[in-house]
This record gives structure tokens, C-alpha cells and sequence, in this order.
């Protein structure tokens, strides 16, 4: 026996194969499998409970009479083999199958199928028949790169093993003979005919009546022709989720087998999307009419955000995540421009500043600093002489932050901003006011949290909890900070809303409730910011070239941003009361 090299059984046993990672969206629907096989290990209990008599009734009708082996069919394949002049694996039982699949190489030799009947044996003696079968059901492949009762069931049906009817068990278990001739999704009759005769067998060894195998045939298949795979409109959203799971669990989620629940919102992804693709081909259309020279189209990133617990709704990366899968949402930094201004703003409160205290917005100069003296200047290229901070916010006036930030001090203003979650490194000096630094879309937008949140900061989330092996491995406990009192929120939560009804966001306006906001534009019109609030989100957009080109003159925060954020918010406005 040595020298056939006969594998050890133990294995068999011990049956952990490699799973599937299955990631879920907000309710609890399968929106990806991560996997080298594609495979969920699930308990015979966890099955239809008809499916396992299929299998048997389909492949070995003697599998609870015989230790392993049937001979009386063992003789009949060889008999079929000697006359065809071929090898076949004819004959095989459900255990031998087993140790086929588990043990053995795929060739077809007679030293394979003595060794295959040797350990079909050796099997049988070691584990009952209902082990033998759990294996079974979890490890054979079924087609379309699905091992297993339950990942096919997922693959042509969309649903769990559990949940299949009767038509659609026979339909699986017609199968394994041949799994890519009987395809269903490929060759549908073949696949009916393999059924016909899968209810046929069962009815015949009493595991159903003829009448219900007549029902089950008859009944319709709703197969997931079409619709399987990856959908790439999540596909931003996705990238994020699994590389903070492959850093929880600390091994590849393809050989994990972990179930991770998200905060997605299907609905609301979709919506996303479909903003900031129409909304950068408004951008590259205006661009083209500018410039009949110009075909370039800008790229864009969304952020949707539950404004009370900082659960991530949805997240938009690019345009197309085929074409481009770098995240512009989270992977770039780019300047915040005057997106950051309120934080400047929300610092001077804090410090006893109010709404309606005056700051000059008259021409002002800085000496000092590697440039000499400073001048900046507002968008328009006007001053304004003394106005309200909230007048100075709303019209987003750089001289008069500028000011507000001297006055302040930079140390406050970096507090602030630290304690909002923005984590980039800060100027330390007046520039910051204007917003030079660089910051990603999920940052500054998470950052906007604490504006409506009675000051409170939370961590952006897009995990709710993993689970391994039905043992809960995490659950999020997101960080909390009270970044700025309540009254400062208060206050400046009534100062971006200004900004919508009379300033750089009046585009934003018209949504049901209260709206506020904040547009920003970098120089040379390279980014267009918004981030604003409505109802239950706060959500962020960024608009501009991955090269940093200009987006051409007159686009800006409130021209390019705006009008993709209020798309998407009027559609998640119907959402916010779930």
C-alpha cells in the first residue's frame, strides 16, 4: 500500500476548506463574494431539507446501503469502459467522490480509481453518512465557479440553499455529472432534461410523490442569468470596505470565509453614481464649448454621510471604476480651497466671536514668509470694507478670513480642525485660511459632521460587524469627539445654511428643510468643493483633473459641485426618513 502512496484520510476529517468572504450592503443582501473558490461552508440543517435526498437520489441511489464502494455499479461502469475502449468515472459513489475531490489528482487511471476506492472505503469507516454528505454538499463543483450547494444557489438563483424550491434543488442536483454541458444559465434543456431526471429518481426512491415531481418540473426557474458577478457600481465603495477587513482579520478575505455586514446603501450608490457621471458631462460639455480645442471630460468623487452616527451611505470614487479604480474619494488629497474656512470660522466662536461681529474685509498686506509680502485677494477681485462673519462666510470672502484667522491665532484654528477629524499636516501660518491643505473628500466631509451633530465628530464607518465562523470577530465603535460646543454648532450650523440661501450655494437651494453648505474653488479653478447637509446626510463633492489641469474659467465650487450634490440629495432626500 505504500508504494500506491495512499493519501492520509485524516484531512477528510478535519474538513476546513477555503471560503468565500461575503460582504452585505445595509439590509442584509449579498453584494460580493471575495474568494479563490467560491464557496460557503453551511450545515446540512442550514439546506433545503429535500436537497441532500436529491444529491443522493441523482448520484449514488445506494449511498446509505453500501460501505463506500457499490460494486453492482462499479461492474456496470467497467463493463461500459471495456466496450466504449475509453476511461470514464462511471460508477463513482458520493464517498468516492469525496475522496476524489479531496485527496486525489483529477486523471483518469486505474491505479486512481484503485486508491479512489481504498479511501472511499477507509472514509466510510471513519465518518457517518451524514458527515459524508455534509462534505459532499460543501465541496462539489457545480459550475460558474461555484463550489458547493450554497454559493450555487447564490450563483443561479440569488438565494441561500435554504430557501430554493423543490424544481430548483432537482435543477442543482442534475449538476455534477457535468456541470458545464448542463449549465442552466448556458444550456437551459440540457439542464431541464438532467432535473426531469433527478425528480424522476427521487419519486422513484420514495423521497417525493409523482405528483409533486410532475409540480416541481412544471414550476418556473428564476435564474440569475445576467446578473451575476461584481457590480461596478459599488465598486469604489468596495475597495474601501475590503481593505479595512483585510486589516482587521489580518489574512486575505479569499481564504477568510468572514461575513461582513456594511453601512451601503444600495440605492443611494446608484444614485451617486448617476449624479456625478451626468454631472462631469455637463462639466466637460461647458469645458468643450469654451474650447473647441478641449475633449477633456473632468473626473469626480461623492461622499454620503449619516450625519448622526457617521455611517458611510454611499462613496463615488471616478466616473467609471472599470475605467479608473483609483479612489478620488479617499486616495486623493487634494487643496480644500474654501471648503476649510468654516472651520476658521468655527474657531473664532469658540473663541467669543459671534454671528453678526464685524471683520474688515478691506485690501490687506502681510509681510514676511518666503514670498515676501503677502495680498490676497478675494474670487471676484472686490473688498468689501466691514461685514458680518456670517455675511464673510456666506460669500466666502478670502481677506475677511484671512483677518479672522489673524485675530484667532493659527494654533486655535489647527485645534479646531484637529478635534473635526482632519488629520492632514496643516500650514502654520495665515495661508491655512484659504485652505491650503491638502485633504481627501472623505476627510473634509466627515469633518463637516460635528457643524450638525452638537459639535460632536465622528469617525466615518462603513463596517457594522464581521463574522467568522458564526463567532462575531468586531464590531465598530467608531471615535467620538466633542470637537466644538454645542453652541458653536448651533451657530455655525445657521451660518452654512446662510450660505445656501444668500451666498456661494445658492444652487443647493429648494430642497425640502433645512440646507447648508460649503462651496470651495482652489486656484486656477482646479477643484470645485461642496460639502453641505439636508435632512439625515451630509455629503461631499469634488469635481477636477486626476493631471490638475484648470476646469476652465466660470467653474467653480457653487457652478460645478453644487448641481451634482443637490442631484444627488433630492434623491436621498426621499431616503432620509428610513
Amino acid at each position: 500500500m505504500k508504494s500506491l502512496q495512499i493519501p492520509d484520510i485524516r484531512t477528510v476529517a478535519n474538513y476546513q476548506p477555503a471560503e468565500a468572504s461575503i460582504i452585505y450592503d445595509r439590509h442584509g443582501r449579498v453584494i460580493e463574494r471575495v474568494f479563490a473558490e467560491n464557496r460557503t461552508v453551511v450545515e446540512l440543517e442550514a439546506m433545503h431539507e429535500l436537497l441532500p435526498d436529491a444529491f443522493v437520489a441523482a448520484e449514488d441511489g445506494r449511498f446509505y446501503e453500501h460501505k463506500g464502494l457499490d460494486f453492482i455499479s462499479v461492474m456496470r461502469a467497467l463493463v461500459v469502459n471495456l466496450k466504449s475502449g475509453r476511461k470514464s468515472q462511471g460508477g463513482s459513489t458520493i464517498t468516492q467522490q469525496v475522496a476524489r475531490g479531496l485527496l486525489l489528482s483529477p486523471e483518469k487511471t486505474y491505479i486512481r480509481k484503485f486508491k479512489e476506492a481504498i479511501l472511499a472505503w477507509r472514509i466510510d469507516t471513519l465518518l457517518t453518512k451524514k458527515e459524508i454528505l455534509y462534505i459532499y454538499l460543501n465541496q462539489i463543483y457545480l459550475g460558474e465557479g461555484a463550489f458547493g450547494v450554497e454559493a450555487a444557489s447564490q450563483v443561479y438563483f440569488g438565494k441561500s440553499a435554504s430557501q430554493l424550491t423543490l424544481g430548483e434543488v432537482a435543477l442543482l442536483a442534475g449538476l455534477p455529472q457535468a456541470p458545464t454541458r448542463y449549465s442552466p444559465l448556458k444550456h437551459l434543456d440540457r439542464a431541464r432534461a438532467r432535473q426531469r431526471y433527478v425528480l424522476n429518481r427521487m419519486a422513484d426512491d420514495g423521497y417525493i410523490t409523482p405528483d409533486k415531481a410532475r409540480v416541481a418540473y412544471i414550476s418556473k426557474l428564476n435564474l440569475r442569468a445576467g446578473k451575476r458577478g461584481f457590480d461596478p457600481v459599488n465598486g469604489y465603495y468596495l475597495d474601501v470596505v475590503k481593505k479595512q477587513a483585510t486589516e482587521i482579520l489580518g489574512r486575505p478575505l479569499q481564504e477568510a470565509g468572514a461575513r461582513i455586514y456594511t453601512h451601503l446603501d444600495p440605492k443611494l450608490q446608484k444614485s451617486a453614481t448617476q449624479a456625478v457621471v451626468s454631472g462631469l458631462r455637463s462639466a466637460g460639455v461647458r469645458q468643450a464649448l469654451r474650447d473647441v480645442n478641449s475633449r477633456r471630460i473632468p473626473q469626480g468623487a461623492l461622499v454620503c454621510i449619516e450625519r448622526s452616527n457617521g455611517r458611510v451611505r454611499a462613496l463615488v470614487g471616478g466616473a467609471d471604476y472599470f475605467a479608473s479604480p483609483f479612489n478620488r474619494a479617499v486616495q486623493a488629497k487634494r487643496p480644500a480651497g474654501s471648503i476649510f474656512k468654516p472651520f476658521v470660522f468655527a474657531a473664532a466662536l469658540q473663541d467669543g466671536w459671534k454671528p453678526l461681529s464685524i471683520i474688515s474685509d478691506a485690501p490687506l498686506s502681510i509681510s514676511g514668509g518666503k514670498h515676501g509680502v503677502w495680498q490676497p485677494k478675494n474670487y471676484s477681485g472686490k473688498y468689501h470694507g466691514d461685514t458680518t462673519l456670517k455675511n464673510a462666510l456666506a460669500n466666502s470672502y478670502n481677506v475677511a478670513a484671512v483677518r479672522l484667522m489673524q485675530n484667532v491665532g493659527v494654533k486655535r484654528v489647527h485645534a479646531m480642525a484637529d478635534a473635526s477629524g482632519i488629520t492632514a499636516k496643516m500650514p502654520p501660518d495665515l495661508s491655512l485660511a484659504l485652505g491650503t491643505v491638502d485633504v481627501s473628500l472623505l476627510e473634509i466631509t466627515a469633518a463637516y459632521g460635528p457643524f450638525v451633530n452638537s459639535g460632536i465628530y465622528t469617525e466615518p464607518s462603513f463596517i457594522r460587524r464581521i463574522v467568522v465562523e458564526d463567532k462575531e470577530l468586531w464590531r465598530e465603535s467608531p471615535m467620538r469627539v466633542q470637537a466644538m460646543t454645542p453652541r458653536t454648532a448651533l451657530n455655525m450650523e445657521a451660518m452654512l445654511e446662510e450660505v445656501v440661501t444668500n451666498g456661494t450655494g445658492k444652487r443647493a437651494s429648494g430642497l425640502p428643510g433645512a440646507t447648508g453648505g460649503k462651496t470651495g474653488t482652489t486656484d486656477k479653478n482646479r477643484d470645485a468643493w461642496f460639502v453641505g447637509f439636508n435632512g439625515n446626510y451630509i455629503s461631499g463633492v469634488w469635481v477636477g483633473h486626476d493631471l490638475n489641469q484648470t476646469l476652465g474659467d466660470k467653474e467653480n465650487g457653487g457652478r460645478t459641485a453644487v448641481p451634482i450634490w443637490r442631484d444627488f440629495m433630492a434623491e436621498a432626500r426621499g431616503d432620509s426618513a428610513r
